[in-house]
């Protein structure tokens, strides 16, 4: 019988991976063969020179990865030949980063020659009006362009006079809060949009949270601060929220709107996943069109390197203020982007490649309901994204850190929350996953984590 004598793969990120990394290449060489022997942890730990705490978390992943078992009176040994899914398990301690919400690239959409043929057709065109700056609003055939895009929410176009073309939503976001919200405060869910809690930090702008249940903000929660704190303006993820992936149904924003009018509230309604919906829902900004600040990126329903925001505005007055406001910072969309996203509303391609995008989306949760059928998580049918409750033996904080030593980034709510008390929740992006298999296989390692006891993880609480 061969005792493994320990070692760390270079190539792996972190020493606790690389102790695993090494068993898998060990077994797959034929170096370790079923029934051969590991020395004791501590030992381990003293070859190596590394604390027991990290051969603890490497042994707990073997374990799950199938690779060793551990008899009384024996020892720790090999349990059996390496399996390909132990494989796969093993290559995701290394590289899967589920914590941005990313639109998945279905093969067929084959985004990545679309977007290099998009841009050839622009620099082959008559014109190279693309290549000078352009007007801080977007090219009078881009901002139609965005008029078209949005018709489906808002009913009918809105008109190009009250549009704007941003060169991404984060940057609008930041210019329309310090228009409507300097020197007061924005009131939003209790769980938000990291984004907007950025930039009202760098605004200095405070937030005042606002109870949700499954439709979203609580008409009453929202009156009450508005009469006792008032705010200049609420903020909103309307359409599959983020993080929350809760949709507001049509009565609850016509109540929402209501109360805004009724207190001179503005609303900025930040509607990326609008294009996941099946059945388009009013837009805010086409109940309430005067009080409202409408952002709509392309980002998640495309690709972000496609970063090209629409903000319909109040008035054609406010879109001159928010250019204005803009100059500072992020002056006008990238002119190559904005042409190439002109072509695609144009010519029907950004139609075509975000409902081959919200299929892929449909798949993948379907993916996540087997595999996390144990687990409580809420989610739309077709968004990138799912908000799931951790179970009782655990903290959002800490199971965050056990699945990203694991190699796999999740985020716990605490990212998100704007009130002192914090669910014990983590959202994971379904879309950063390159394909449906790696996908399966990151869900599955956090549905092992899951059944895991916390003390017996080696993490020190």
């Amino acid at each position: 019988m061969t005792v493994w004598k320990p070692r760390i793969a270079t190539s792996s990120r972190y020493k606790h991976q690389g102790i695993v990394d090494a068993l898998v290449a060990d077994i797959s060489s034929g170096v370790l063969k079923p029934g051969d022997a590991l020395p004791p942890q501590r030992e381990i730990a003293r070859q190596l020179g590394i604390d027991l705490t990290t051969v603890t978390r490497a042994m707990t992943e073997a374990h799950r990865l199938d690779l060793i078992e551990a008899k009384v009176g024996s020892g720790t040994t090999i349990k059996g030949s390496l399996t390909q899914p132990a494989l796969g398990m093993a290559s995701l301690l290394t590289d899967l980063d589920l914590t941005m919400i990313i639109p998945p690239q279905p093969p067929e959409a084959d985004l990545h020659n679309h977007l290099i043929d998009g841009v050839s057709h622009v620099l082959n065109g008559a014109s190279s009006h693309f290549l000078s700056y352009q007007e801080s609003t977007g090219t009078e055939a881009a901002r139609a362009a965005g008029t078209k895009w949005l018709a489906p929410r808002f009913g009918e176009a809105p008109s190009a006079d009250r549009l704007l073309v941003a060169g991404g939503a984060q940057s609008a976001l930041f210019a329309i809060c310090s228009l409507v919200a300097a020197r007061g405060s924005i009131c939003a869910g209790t769980l938000t949009y990291p984004g907007l809690k950025s930039v009202c930090s760098a605004l200095d702008i405070p937030i005042h949270p606002l109870a949700m249940d499954r439709n979203g903000i609580i008409p009453d929660v929202f009156e009450s601060c508005c009469k006792t704190l008032r705010p200049k303006a609420l903020y909103l993820c309307p359409s599959i929220d983020n993080p929350t992936t809760v949709t507001m149904p049509a009565s609850r924003r016509q109540i929402i709107v209501s109360i805004a009018q009724r207190h001179n509230v503005m609303i900025i309604e930040d509607d990326p996943y609008a294009e996941l919906l099946d059945t388009p829902l009013p837009a805010i900004a086409s109940i309430a069109p005067d009080i409202t600040w409408h952002i709509a990126t392309l980002s998640k329903c495309a690709t972000p390197a496609l970063r090209v925001a629409y903000v319909v505005c109040p008035s054609s007055l406010d879109v001159l203020k928010l250019a204005s406001s803009l100059r500072a910072s992020n002056p006008t969309a990238s002119p190559l982007l904005m042409a190439v996203a002109t072509a695609w509303i144009n010519d029907g391609s950004l139609y075509g490649i975000a409902h081959a995008i919200r299929e892929e989306s449909q798949a993948r949760q379907i993916i996540a309901r087997k595999v996390l059928k144990n687990w409580h998580f809420s989610a739309h049918p077709a968004g990138h994204h799912l908000w799931l409750d951790v179970p009782v033996q655990w903290s959002a904080a800490e199971f965050s850190a056990l699945a990203r030593r694991s190699g796999i980034g999740i985020v716990p709510a605490s990212a998100f929350s704007i009130a002192p008390a914090t669910p014990e929740a983590i959202r994971l992006s379904l879309g950063a996953a390159p394909d449906r298999g790696r996908l399966e296989q990151a869900l599955v390692l956090l549905d092992r984590l899951l059944h895991e006891p916390r003390f017996a993880t080696g993490i020190i609480v």
